[in-house]
């Protein structure tokens, strides 16, 4: 099966036969349509076992759409350096606005949540929903494994902590591995454990990109969206944290990206980079 239409197709039929609560669901004859009806039903669907031959179509559907979107090597992203920033670590840091899921990188970042199990909100915007989308099922299934096994150890409503990455394979991401990590949560008025909570969320992650011998890793904005962080200050505290840790580990690393989606979140960056 070669042509992406004849795996959509496919694929729809499929994860709706898989899905017990919409195993009735009209399919329209609209690409967009279809699209969105098998991302919503891959963002729904509990960990479990798939058939071979769905997760292969799976798989051959994916790499090709992260074809289609744009894939970005690591050297095709600018260093700081090369716009005229005298930081000094200026020429292993970037700042790349774009989809983060199209990066190349060894790693990228996901901002996840405590369950570590990606979004269950059909369509939801949020980078979790959209690292999980464009990986494929199989993300989920190994998140779910991690989770067990630590349920196994610490007791069954074993949460990750704030700051505690955990790694996984990127399956049909062009990267080659995902570290998910939960930031700091802000109700109200920013407290210094948050802004501790995010500089170990940098540190931390930095040091799994050590010991796994990842030599280039993308962030994401991490805790600015729902999780209420402001800003402007999550951009200094990740400029300073990563900004000390090179200091410290001085050849450990080759390429750190901050990549941003928005407009405001590039010029925060930018006004401590450039």
């Amino acid at each position: 099966m070669k042509d992406q239409k004849e795996r959509l197709d496919y694929l729809v039929e499929a994860f709706i036969r898989d899905s017990e609560e919409y195993s009735d669901l009209r399919v329209p004859d609209d690409t967009d349509e279809k699209r969105r009806i098998l991302r919503s039903l891959m963002n729904i669907r509990m960990p479990k076992e798939m058939d071979e031959e769905t997760l292969k179509i799976q798989d051959e559907y994916l790499k090709e759409r992260n074809r289609e979107k744009g894939i970005v090597e690591v050297d095709e992203i600018p260093t700081v350096k090369e716009y005229g920033s005298h930081h000094p670590h200026g020429e292993k840091i970037s700042i790349y606005q774009g989809d983060i899921t199209g990066i190349a990188s060894d790693a990228i970042v996901n901002a996840a949540n405590s369950q570590m199990l990606g979004c269950f909100v059909p369509m939801h915007n949020c980078i979790d929903n959209c690292i999980h989308t464009y990986a494929g099922i199989q993300l989920r299934d190994e998140c779910n494994r991690q989770m067990q096994a630590h349920k196994k150890i610490y007791g069954r409503n074993f949460e990750y902590q704030t700051a505690v990455p955990m790694l996984t394979e990127a399956y049909n991401l062009p990267c080659k591995k995902v570290i998910h990590v939960t930031g700091p949560i802000v109700s109200g008025s920013l407290t210094e454990k948050n802004i501790t909570d995010l500089k170990d969320c940098y540190v931390n992650v930095l040091d799994l990109c050590k010991e796994n011998d990842i030599r280039s890793v993308a962030f994401c904005c991490i805790s600015t969206g729902v999780f209420a962080f402001p800003g402007r200050r999550a951009a200094g505290i990740a400029v300073d944290s990563v900004s000390k840790w090179l200091n410290d580990n001085e050849g450990s690393i080759d390429r750190v990206i901050f990549n941003v989606f928005k407009d405001e979140d590039r010029g925060y960056y930018e006004q401590e980079l450039l």
